[in-house]
């Protein structure tokens, strides 16, 4: 494990001017394959491993409720980076790194955890087992699927303790973010390959604190696969997938720039699957004030309450967090949590937010 950080840190350091650890995000990638205009994504296929990009992941978020009504959170995130462009030679020489974050809201707290591997050694990775499963894990956290698509499958996890098995499944297609999966972050071209699955039904249990908790919630699984994801002056961004009691959802975000205007994009997703993107113009996206936020530095100011409209679907609407405590002190750290949703629709979602 302290080579596998190592090999992180090193590419944080080799990769980014010592601005902030998203520089790495920004930073230049020549010899990685870059992702174009006029993507086709393939499924099963692109469900697994791109190690001709450097950068990727697979991220879960669910808001979750138990059999007494209490409120949960789960955010689980697998990231696989490329450390140099040449071909992966494989075994103990293997250039590809792996790092796995956890998280669960619980009803009286917030925990998480952060781990490493290196690629080659069956440490971590995403495959087709012999029987020809998805199966996405890092030591014993582990997605694995029924079939070669990553739903329905089982995540297995635990942290700080707390042990979470839930069972996953979804009656609806793969929505392409962007131009059919391709999602430009910035004028100067950066971009990635982006796909998601907003309507992902869940049951499972947690076992927390000696006590049992069966569970029943909505979660999305967002895919993206880049080189540079982030021009040289985006800082970060602000992220909002949203379920709302209409039976749709609605995912915006934005990448905040010092140079030129916010890139703000979004997509809007039917209750059977039908989907449409959605581009600046059609977005209004302005936070509501900050909230003093704890973390292992010190007090940062964030925006943790904000208003979205998105007139072509009559939504008006506010997106606040319940708490505030869900700063992660990881490799990179950002915030990111459970909101609640009002105004013109009711609803749920998660939160993130970087770059602060």
């Amino acid at each position: 494990m302290k080579t596998a950080i190592a090999l992180f840190i090193g590419l944080l350091c080799t990769t980014a001017v010592a601005d902030n650890e998203f520089n790495l995000l920004r930073s230049d990638a020549s010899g990685f394959t870059q992702v174009s205009p006029g993507l086709e994504l393939s499924f099963p296929a692109d469900h697994l491993p791109h190690p001709d990009y450097r950068i990727e992941w697979w991220y879960l978020t669910a808001n979750l409720t138990d059999e007494d009504g209490q409120h949960w959170g789960i955010h689980w995130t697998l990231f696989r980076q490329s450390l140099r462009p040449e071909p992966d030679p494989g075994g103990w020489q293997s250039t590809q790194a792996w790092m796995a974050h956890a998280a669960l809201s619980t009803p009286e707290n917030h925990v998480y955890d952060e781990r490493f591997a290196r690629g080659g050694i069956s440490q971590a990775g995403v495959e087709l087992t012999a029987e020809g499963r998805f199966d996405a894990w890092l030591d014993d956290w582990q997605w694995l699927g029924t079939g070669t698509e990553p739903l329905p499958g089982t995540l297995v996890f635990t942290v700080s303790e707390t042990r979470v098995e839930l069972d996953l499944s979804s009656q609806t297609p793969w929505v392409l973010q962007g131009d059919n999966g391709y999602s430009q972050k910035a004028p100067s071209g950066q971009a990635s390959a982006y796909y998601s699955q907003p309507h992902i039904d869940i049951a499972g249990q947690i076992q927390h604190n000696g006590n049992t908790f069966q569970v029943t919630g909505s979660g999305w699984l967002d895919r993206e696969w880049s080189s540079q994801p982030l021009a040289p002056s985006q800082p970060g961004w602000d992220w909002f997938s949203l379920h709302l009691s209409s039976g749709d959802a609605l995912m915006v975000y934005q990448l905040r720039d010092t140079q030129a205007p916010n890139t703000l994009n979004g997509i809007w997703v039917t209750p059977d699957g039908r989907f449409s993107s959605l581009s600046g113009d059609q977005i209004t996206l302005s936070s509501k004030g900050e909230t003093d936020v704890s973390t292992r530095a010190g007090t940062r100011k964030m925006p943790l309450r904000w208003s979205i409209e998105v007139p072509a679907h009559k939504v008006d609407i506010e997106v606040s967090a319940p708490r505030a405590d869900h700063w992660l002190d990881t490799l990179f750290p950002y915030w990111e949590g459970p909101v609640s949703v009002t105004g013109s629709h009711q609803g749920k979602g998660y939160m993130e937010l970087t770059g602060y």
